[in-house]
């Protein structure tokens, strides 16, 4: 972060007791702690773990999960629920938490979930172009474009090889 949120004003490095060196407003006389979003990814799999589902979106070409921002007051399990009903129409059995990485094209930490449903049964909103059940071995083929995406699919396969 480079200016003030408030003012516009070039921030400068001042040492904050316990915190360290933290970016300072000279003309707020405050310190400016980072802001970002917040969003939810899902790995949704059948409840035999042997498909995947994916989304295209937006009019891009490639595959990628269903994601959305955690709307303020809401909490990121809340965010999954809404957002799988919202953008394909399931409701999944269970949920567990995997990973989190910051974005930095988008300045959002992403939290990324599991998701298995037994209804395999997609009904998509304006947001999805296409969906497609991908048997869990070709997932990391249709992913090679979503970058993000990609990175917790992998993440996900190296932890289920080590249970």
């Amino acid at each position: 972060m480079e200016y003030c949120y408030n003012c516009g004003t070039k921030l400068i490095s001042k040492e904050l007791e316990h915190e360290g060196i933290i970016p300072f407003c000279p003309k707020c006389n405050n310190f400016v702690f980072p802001i970002f979003s917040a969003a939810v990814s899902m790995i949704i799999l059948s409840s035999d773990k042997s498909k995947m589902l994916l989304i295209k979106q937006y009019g891009k070409d490639f595959y990628r999960f269903v994601a959305g921002y955690i709307n303020k007051g809401e909490s990121a399990e809340e965010a999954v629920y809404r957002e799988m009903f919202e953008e394909v129409g399931l409701k999944p059995k269970y949920i567990k938490p995997l990973r989190t990485k910051y974005f930095d094209k988008s300045n959002t930490l992403m939290y990324n979930y599991l998701a298995v449903c037994d209804n395999l049964d997609v009904n998509t909103n304006y947001e999805v172009d296409h969906y497609a059940w991908i048997p869990i071995e070709e997932a990391k083929v249709a992913l090679k474009d979503a970058k993000l995406a990609l990175y917790f699919f992998e993440q996900y396969l190296n932890d289920c090889s080590q249970n």
